[in-house]
């Protein structure tokens, strides 16, 4: 067995053994196999996909790769979250301190930015001195002592997803079904939950961009989980625009906090309280119209802000981020892009917003590149509003006055304006469980 006869083999569509793909699994582990060999295995799986079963194998081998956490002395079930990946979801920086301050355990592992999407660890580190390289014992003493940990993987924990989630990043290789499940899947089986709501973005700035695609995931995502004895559910949400008013690293943090002190944008709580719910559910907290009372509480009370409080505490990151933006990265240069005319909004593009956002400098196009944390967009209008001519439609923010101005340039042409009024896009589409 080599690893070019099973590149080949894969290209060819047939369908590979377990051998096989542990074999390449702990082959690029070790460094045994090196990148430019399991880039093309990934193009293969690309182009070809994987039945259930190898997606399985895929899961397990990239789950096994490292250790798996042992949660089992933290009483009470460990439920986590995670996204499929959109553009300005920073949904995960509100849910676990508000489903923490519920009652529910929650061990949050995240990744970075990937491809035109955001990641929930850049956005954390743009918090100063903030910590997400916990290790397992931190990671269980921080859990135990306030009930939430939001980390990256460890060297420990599915390194191979690890390695692999970076080459995907800048291979092309990022919307493929079985290649997502098998990324989210191993990572969060390895840290030793009890239960995982998915958030299965669809859409123009989803990785799944249409509903079928989307649902296949869920459901693929949802019986792996089940074979390894874990409940989850999955919500698909649509990604056809921007979620919330801001898109960057230290501007969703921002809105972060506001949604935690009452003054959340309509669609980002929308999508916030319908995974909330089903956390909390799950977690045997009540009936929905009980976990919403709570939810509303939590945040009325101030409860889910102290929370957060905690967590950047815990974490050794600069608590006074909470009463003072200042104490984020600050952006030098400041440029607004106007409506050309007057009508409404129909249309805005979150996939260039995306794309615009990683050459505004808030994501990686290599693996190396380094993240301008105060860059970003700050949205004045969304789909639905009306707008007059010369009035702002985004503000673009950044360090770097060129790459702020290419960007301005660019960022009209992802708004469509029409003299019709359009309703919002649908956010919460369906419940997969």
């Amino acid at each position: 067995m080599t690893t070019y006869e099973i590149i080949l083999k894969k290209r060819s569509g047939k369908i590979l053994t377990n051998r096989e793909i542990d074999f390449l699994v702990n082959g690029y582990t070790t460094g045994a196999i090196p990148d430019y060999q399991f880039s093309a295995f990934l193009m293969a799986v690309y182009f070809q996909g994987m039945n259930f079963d190898e997606t399985t194998a895929l899961t397990f081998a990239m789950m096994r790769s490292g250790k798996i956490f042992d949660l089992s002395e933290i009483p009470g079930l460990k439920i986590d979250k995670h996204s499929t990946g959109g553009v300005g979801d920073k949904v995960s920086l509100i849910l676990a301190p508000l489903v923490a301050a519920c009652g529910i355990t929650v061990p949050m592992v995240s990744g970075r930015g990937l491809g035109h999407t955001g990641g929930t660890l850049d956005k954390l580190e743009s918090i100063p001195g903030f910590r997400t390289n916990l290790t397992e014992k931190e990671f269980k003493y921080q859990i135990k002592k306030i009930g939430v940990a939001m980390m990256g993987q460890t060297k420990e924990l599915a390194p191979a997803d690890k390695r692999i989630y970076a080459l995907r990043d800048v291979t092309g290789t990022v919307d493929s079904v079985p290649l997502i499940a098998a990324s989210i899947m191993s990572k969060k089986l390895a840290e030793g939950i009890d239960g995982l709501v998915l958030d299965v973005k669809t859409g123009a700035g989803a990785f799944m961009k249409d509903f079928v695609c989307a649902k296949k995931l869920a459901k693929v995502m949802i019986e792996i989980g089940k074979r390894m004895g874990k409940k989850v559910v999955a919500l698909i949400t649509g990604m056809e625009q921007p979620l919330g008013n801001m898109v960057g690293n230290s501007l969703e943090v921002i809105e972060s906090i506001e949604c935690l002190k009452g003054n959340g944008q309509p669609d980002l709580m929308q999508v916030l309280i319908g995974l909330a719910e089903e956390m909390l559910m799950m977690g045997s907290r009540g009936k929905r119209h009980e976990v919403r009372s709570k939810i509303e509480n939590v945040i009325k009370s101030g409860a889910a802000l102290e929370r957060f409080r905690d967590i950047i505490k815990a974490q050794d990151g600069d608590v006074r981020v909470i009463d003072n933006y200042k104490i984020l990265p600050q952006a030098k240069f400041h440029s607004r892009v106007k409506s050309p005319e007057t009508g409404y909004i129909q249309k805005i593009d979150a996939l260039q917003i995306g794309v615009l956002s990683v050459e505004l400098g808030c994501g990686r196009k290599t693996i190396d590149d380094k993240i301008d944390y105060s860059a970003g967009f700050i949205f004045k209008k969304k789909i639905g509003d009306q707008v007059e001519k010369g009035e702002s439609l985004v503000e673009v923010i950044g360090q770097d006055n060129n790459k702020v101005k290419f960007v301005s340039k660019k960022l009209l042409s992802v708004f469509k304006i029409g003299a019709v009024k359009v309703k919002p896009p649908q956010l919460i589409i369906d419940r997969i469980f």
